[in-house]
């Protein structure tokens, strides 16, 4: 059998357990209720395995090495999670627990949320007492500053952009490297932060989660090799790194778990092994033998193993799937033919069959088709249906569409990672109903963000989701839309490059608005309007499966790291079982 047979073949077993499961699920929550007919809902908003026992070596198994590790360059959702529970402390943070209590904000670094002053134009952090580094050094503001202005580097790619989004007087800064700084940081002494923006932020606090604010002291850099080592200001350190094969973590011993209520630190040792296949990751963890017992997947669970767990009444307590809270989309690079043509890109809408593309992604049990941009939890729980085209799409009218445009067959390129290569083949098969031919590329997972960000080498449509940092359409449309955040290198978000004067007049506006629930609404109603000129196609809506070892306790998906496992708080039954 050819693997997408295979695929079929698994994932109807999959479709055949979840009948229903789509109808069932509560929008709002992304999720079906525990016990309800969606087998892979069974773990929603809970914690596997009870309370760990400190001590021992937790293993994560993974396919893939980080994008990256650097605070100023993290900006993928897993990493994120991994690098701000792990190895460095952001400003403020998130709780650490399942469900909607796990978006609550809480302090880190700092002693409360922020103070807005000034219209909510500045804001200002105080830093806790007693901070240090892996080196028992202290923690200063000037540290945080420095990270910030990090961020703006060129060489440093890939990171988030509300920094360059948000700061007053940044237009042509390009970072600290050569001894400039920016005016609206201020460090008015070594615990005190004060950022100037240029225009009011009421979320400013949930802006101070993402890893562009957490500390680097100007003594450690070391431009792009700082992503191998970072200095850590978190619970562990590094103890060596090995790219694309192996991570080992340990103790921080300078890091004082009184200043830190998110935290818990259980393990001693965390050992990230790379570079294996999913489905033998997946195979590991289900039969748990030896260290493979204390081990947690890190990317998720391959469709095609679906059999082997969800009919299984003790391998499916070991699976969390919470909702990954994203959209998952088919961007056409706007800026170059064919798909600058928007007759093309309404096409290809047709032309895609979403239904074919679910089923290779594990079936209705791990996935919902997407109508619109935003995620339901950004938009009161229920998506849009803008276009009004059918799941498995509408092959004729893309022909009559391609005609009208003068192309009626086309040959494109579509680039992926090499997880999402079953995926592929779906948009491949339904994109070739229309006569559209798709070549594709499969990159390295470590790699994919760096090529697609690349416009010198991004194809003309590539496969990817993009997640809100927090609940706000102001995370969302700006970054994957708004014309001005493309970047000839380190792109993120917009790889439709998609430039729009009338869209980015209206983010400016929506971004202007004092009032959330106007703002709000005025997200979800440019979603709409984007979507008729048609730049990406939106897919679907995802969990994220991950297994756990049967030695594995404390163990939940975070709901803002799209469902990825909470390392601030996972650890070992019986530390005395942890290898490695």
């Amino acid at each position: 059998m050819t693997k997408r047979t295979q695929l079929a073949l698994a994932t109807a077993l999959v479709a055949a357990l979840a009948v229903g499961a789509s109808g069932c699920s509560d929008p709002k929550k992304g999720s079906a209720a525990p016990g309800g007919a969606n087998p892979a809902a069974a773990n929603d908003g809970k914690v596997l395995g009870g309370t760990p026992a400190k001590g021992g070596t937790l293993t994560v198994l993974s396919n893939q090495d980080f994008s990256h590790l650097d605070p100023a360059r993290n900006w993928t959702m897993p990493a994120m999670d991994f690098g701000t529970r792990l190895l460095y402390r952001t400003l403020v943070t998130f709780k650490a627990e399942p469900g909607k209590a796990g978006s609550e904000l809480v302090p880190d670094l700092a002693t409360d949320l922020g103070t807005p002053s000034n219209g909510g134009r500045t804001w200002t952090f105080t830093l806790k007492e007693g901070l240090k580094y892996e080196d028992g050094t202290p923690i200063k503001a000037q540290d945080v500053k420095y990270n910030v202005e990090r961020s703006f580097a060129p060489d440093l790619t890939g990171g988030p952009d509300y920094a360059a989004q948000y700061l007053a007087g940044t237009d042509g800064y390009k970072g600290p490297l050569q001894g400039q700084h920016l005016d609206s940081v201020k460090t008015p002494d070594d615990r005190t932060i004060v950022f100037e923006l240029k225009r009011p932020v009421a979320e400013f606090s949930a802006t101070a989660t993402l890893p562009t604010f957490a500390p680097v002291p100007q003594s450690q850099e070391k431009g792009t090799q700082y992503d191998a080592r970072p200095f850590s200001s978190g619970p562990y350190r590094i103890e060596s790194y090995d790219r694309d094969k192996k991570l080992v973590l340990v103790r921080n011993e300078h890091w004082d778990p009184g200043t830190d209520t998110v935290r818990k630190a259980y393990p001693d040792k965390f050992v990230v092994v790379m570079g294996l296949k999913g489905g033998q990751i997946d195979d590991r963890i289900i039969a748990s033998e030896g260290a493979d017992a204390s081990a947690v997947e890190y990317s998720n669970m391959r469709p095609e193993s679906a059999p082997k767990v969800l009919p299984k009444p003790d391998v499916k307590s070991r699976l969390l799937a919470e909702s990954q809270g994203c959209t998952t989309m088919l961007h056409l690079n706007t800026s170059r033919a064919p798909f600058n043509d928007p007759k093309v890109r309404e096409a290809m809408h047709h032309a895609l069959d979403k239904e074919a593309v679910i089923t290779a992604a594990g079936g209705p049990a791990l996935n919902e088709i997407a109508t619109a941009y935003l995620p339901p939890a950004l938009t009161g729980g229920k998506q849009a249906d803008t276009l009004k085209i059918a799941p498995a799409g509408d092959p004729a009218k893309a022909k009559e569409l391609l005609k009208a445009a003068g192309k009626e067959t086309l040959k494109v390129s579509l680039a992926v990672s090499t997880g999402d290569k079953g995926r592929a083949e779906a948009i491949q098969q339904g994109l070739a109903r229309a006569g559209v031919e798709v070549v594709i590329d499969t990159v390295d997972p470590g790699a994919y963000y760096d090529v697609i960000g690349d416009l010198s080498t991004t194809p003309d449509m590539t496969f990817t989701g993009w997640c809100p940092d927090y609940p706000s359409g102001s995370t969302w449309i700006p970054f994957v839309f708004d014309g001005r955040t493309i970047k000839e290198k380190g792109n993120q978000g917009n790889y439709s490059q998609f430039r729009d004067e009338a869209v980015q007049k209206r983010i400016d506006e929506i971004n202007a608005m004092a009032d959330a629930k106007q703002a709000n609404q005025a997200w979800i109603d440019l979603d709409a309007e984007i979507m008729k000129k048609a730049p990406s196609i939106p897919v679907l809506q995802e969990r994220k499966p991950l297994l756990i070892g049967t030695n594995i306790a404390g163990a939940f998906g975070h709901p803002v790291w799209t469902g990825t496992i909470d390392y601030a708080t996972v650890g070992l039954k019986d530390p005395s079982k942890g290898q490695g």
